[in-house]
């Protein structure tokens, strides 16, 4: 069975951008793309009540989803584009249609003032409970923002892309983590940067040893694990640049700063079974929430 990327669409700027970016990835896959646009079910006669203009909540419910897609079939001639309707709760019909999709993508609202953005409730839920990948996009994301400034600072998709960003937790690697990392690498012909935070021992945190030879020698082993986790992966992807950061250092807080000069950052989310429901962890959290560049989540074992 030929898997989709699938975009989740509600007519709103940032779910707009997630589609655009969905079908950018959907063609250099080589996939179809399936845009799915889920309601809530209201009544009847609510459904067909005239909104603004004469026209109902059903007609809209239709028509932006097929605008949306006759403009991504003329920006993409070739990509096979389908668009699904699906009443129901929208986190739960998403984390559904995963099951069958190369990947999941969905929009993030920007937060006003602080310069970070919005994941809503849908898809905080999505992410948490999704079984493939969860691409998040911001309102406004535009190709451009993917590609580095050309000689004269203009911005345009001819330009090679920027690095992909790899948080990586040393002590938990997971191969399906880093193996995605590394093909949306080699499939924009770009960098990896792979970024991994470790935090000093307790007697650092509370002042009982300030011996800035036993931090240098920390610093040399957790590189050093680092090094060896993607030796094998620099010789399975040898035309990908690799950089390698390890520093004693919030991960989640390097992760956000290296999204500045990246085209994708990826992360994972451990799969925990819990009473009340799945967590997607502080690190990947904090990176959702603030990340300049579309965040892909993966969940591992």
């Amino acid at each position: 069975m030929v898997r989709t990327v699938v975009a989740g669409l509600d007519g709103s700027a940032e779910s707009r951008a997630a589609a655009d970016w969905a079908a950018r990835e959907a063609a250099s896959r080589g996939l179809p793309l399936k845009l799915l646009h889920v309601w809530e079910p209201v009544p009847e006669p609510m459904a067909q009540a005239p909104l603004l203009g004469g026209e109902t909540l059903q007609y809209w419910s239709e028509k932006i989803p097929r605008d949306v897609a006759d403009g991504i079939r003329l920006r993409h001639p070739g990509l096979d584009v389908e668009v699904e309707h699906a009443p129901g709760r929208p986190a739960d019909i998403l984390a559904e249609a995963a099951k069958d999709a190369e990947l999941v993508v969905l929009g993030s609202g920007r937060l006003s003032g602080i310069g970070g953005f919005l994941l809503g409730s849908v898809g905080l839920a999505v992410v948490a409970h999704a079984e493939r990948p969860v691409v998040l996009v911001r309102a406004g994301e535009q190709a451009t923002d993917e590609h580095r400034p050309d000689p004269a600072g203009v911005l345009w998709a001819g330009t090679p892309f920027r690095p992909v960003v790899l948080g990586l937790d040393p002590s938990e690697p997971d191969d399906s983590l880093i193996e995605f990392a590394f093909e949306e690498a080699a499939r924009r012909e770009t960098a990896l940067r792979a970024v991994s935070g470790w935090n000093l021992p307790p007697y650092y945190v509370y002042g009982l040893s300030l011996d800035p030879l036993l931090h240098d020698e920390l610093a040399r082993q957790k590189a050093a694990e680092l090094t060896e986790i993607l030796r094998p992966w620099r010789q399975k992807y040898p035309t990908v640049e690799v950089a390698e950061v390890s520093r004693s250092d919030s991960p989640g807080r390097q992760l956000v700063d290296a999204s500045r000069d990246a085209s994708l950052v990826v992360v994972g989310r451990r799969v925990r079974r819990r009473p009340y429901g799945a967590h997607i962890g502080p690190v990947t959290h904090a990176v959702l929430h603030h990340s300049a560049v579309p965040v892909a989540v993966l969940p591992h074992r």
